[in-house]
């Protein structure tokens, strides 16, 4: 009979999400001043997209 409590507790997105959290703590406890978005986009590896590609907001 399997045990019921042998189970993966490994979730790979969970783990990118922690990944991303800590580089942005470790990040802003290292500047001396607020990062900027930019800098916050570059951490995260976010492309901003051109504003003809942004979706409207009606």
């Amino acid at each position: 009979m399997p045990d019921q409590f042998d189970v993966s507790l490994e979730d790979d997105d969970l783990l990118s999400e922690v990944e991303l959290t800590t580089t942005l703590i470790i990040a802003a406890s290292e500047a001396d001043e607020h990062l900027s978005q930019e800098e916050i986009d570059r951490l995260l590896g976010v492309t901003p997209r051109p504003p003809e590609q942004r979706p409207s907001q009606d």
